[in-house]
């Protein structure tokens, strides 16, 4: 027999924190943003250091890309479990064991003997990290009111975006100063402050325990099939070739049965594990879009910038880390910039101009060249930090704050895992496109070379001539050239390609601008008790 499924009873609040000093909401907010930071961090630190990772690990690039892999995918299982065990923890004890695992994680993917531990280590790192991200969400708004709330979702807002960009940056700077085990040392004092400041410093539920009799458990499963299957499925379909290969169509299989089971058993079943419930309220269920939308933006520019710069440029992890630093710099610039608005105007302008300007900023790459670098790429970035924290912010106060808070914990985890899905969806269609567009390029451009091309015959007739001068025979020389010929085309179709997706991304933006209009415009119960 079905039942019409009801929210899991919140624990009583353990003091007014709503009406606590600012400072001492303040001093007790900023460690849940560390952890938060921290957390979001290391999903795009390993990116720009794989192969100095599989390189001393002894593993190949198809085993060290599991480094990243693994985190994803555990952490996307976790953030929509967050709720309910926030719920039987309560929110710093759940923050806190976290915080402790998750650095004691980070310890031992620095000690990694080999490439089969480092990725059951980044695995825990994940899960445990994961678990952070949407309680500070939740706790934001039991914290916050009023104006106050406006700076906070600003905050968590740039966080959300600005830690995963910043993370190829800091990590190959990192990697080419000292080793890549620092990747993950770094994380053991910030990790460490956390776990002693959250329990000392929030307060803001009780544990209930009595929540694990009769939870879930079968819909946990579900959930976790259906999230661990969809993120493989993802992250190495591009690679093999999607349904080309059994095992990616294995996992899709999985994947979509397992995520059908799990939305029965969510309808149907008394106390779910994920409020799927708060979708009927129009600001979330938009906010959810929207930040789906802000995935893609972020975590695909974050994927294409790096490979542009590698493989067409040849930049170093150091080189690549400079060239996009700029994005975080500007983001920064942003906050207090989106702070001072956001307590002047309606939300949803700003997010209008948020998603437009972002729709602007892969405008701006379109025209990219082989030539371009960390000169060229500066102003299109500029527009993308900017527009970055407009595109996201907006969407943490409009969507979270329209729902009651006995409902945030349980919708914060679904709200969070919709960002990581759009950035995997759009990382794994990216990689597609790549593939694809480069290829209709480049034989395009080899159309044209032929015979009755005077540049391509001067081209070659140069190159010989260079190969001769260094000591090769006139028979190599001449297959040097041609070789030198089809580096030069495919390095002119990969560039090309490079805009194409840009164009795709901007398309994206503009029809979630489309959206904006009809939100619900924020009323007195979403900002004030």
């Amino acid at each position: 027999m079905s039942h019409h499924p009801v929210p899991i009873v919140p624990s009583a609040d353990v003091n007014p924190v709503a009406d606590m000093p600012l400072l001492v909401k303040i001093l007790s907010f900023t460690p849940l943003c560390v952890g938060m930071f921290i957390a979001l961090l290391d999903i795009q630190i390993v990116s720009a250091s794989l192969k100095e990772i599989g390189g001393g690990l002894s593993a190949g690039i198809d085993e060290a890309v599991w480094v990243q892999t693994a985190y994803l995918i555990a952490e996307i299982i976790v953030i929509p479990l967050s709720g309910w065990l926030a719920h039987v923890m309560s929110t710093h004890w759940l923050f806190c064991v976290s915080a402790v695992g998750f650095t004691l994680a980070s310890l031992l993917c620095g000690w990694a003997w080999n490439i089969q531990s480092m990725i059951l280590f980044r695995a825990m790192q994940g899960f445990l990290g994961g678990a952070m991200i949407p309680l500070v969400f939740t706790t934001a708004f039991s914290f916050f009111r009023g104006g106050q709330r406006v700076f906070a979702a600003a905050i968590i807002g740039g966080i959300a975006s600005l830690a995963p960009t910043m993370g190829p940056a800091v990590g190959g700077w990192i990697t080419d100063h000292y080793s890549w085990h620092w990747l993950f040392y770094i994380n053991i004092l910030p990790g460490t402050l956390v776990a002693v400041a959250v329990p000392l410093l929030v307060r803001i539920d009780n544990p209930n325990l009595s929540l694990l009799h009769g939870a879930d458990y079968p819909g946990m499963v579900l959930l976790a099939l259906c999230l661990g299957c969809l993120e493989y499925t993802l992250e190495e379909g591009p690679r093999w070739d999607w349904f080309g290969d059994s095992v990616i169509t294995a996992t899709a299989w999985v994947s979509g049965g397992a995520g059908m089971l799990f939305l029965w058993r969510t309808l149907t079943f008394v106390r779910p594990i994920v409020d799927l419930r708060a979708l009927k309220e129009r600001n979330f269920a938009l906010g959810c879009c929207f930040s789906f939308i802000a995935g893609v933006g972020m975590f695909t520019s974050i994927y294409l910038t790096p490979m542009f710069l590698g493989q067409v440029r040849g930049f170093s992890a150091l080189q690549i880390g400079e060239a996009i630093f700029s994005i975080g710099v500007f983001q920064l610039l942003a906050i207090p910039l989106y702070s001072f608005f956001a307590s002047r105007f309606d939300l949803r302008l700003l997010l209008m101009f948020g998603l437009g300007g972002f729709a602007l900023s892969m405008w701006s790459f379109m025209p990219i060249t082989h030539y371009w670098g960390m000169k060229q790429l500066l102003l299109p970035q500029a527009f993308r930090g900017l527009a970055q924290q407009f595109a996201v912010a907006p969407v943490v106060t409009l969507a979270l704050g329209s729902l009651p808070p006995e409902r945030l914990k349980m919708a914060s985890g679904l709200f969070n895992l919709m960002r990581n899905l759009g950035g995997a969806i759009g990382i794994a269609g990216c990689a597609t496109l790549m593939n694809n567009r480069t290829n209709l390029h480049f034989f395009r451009l080899a159309e044209s070379l032929t015979g009755s091309n005077g540049e391509m015959n001067n081209m070659l007739a140069t190159l010989t001539d260079r190969f001769e001068q260094l000591g090769e025979d006139s028979s190599t020389a001449s297959s040097a050239a041609l070789k030198e010929l089809w580096i030069v085309t495919h390095r002119e179709a990969l560039t090309m390609a490079f805009g194409d997706i840009f164009l795709v991304i901007m398309l994206c933006f503009i029809l979630a601008c489309a959206l904006v209009p009809f939100m619900r415009r924020p009323g007195k119960n979403d900002t004030v008790p």
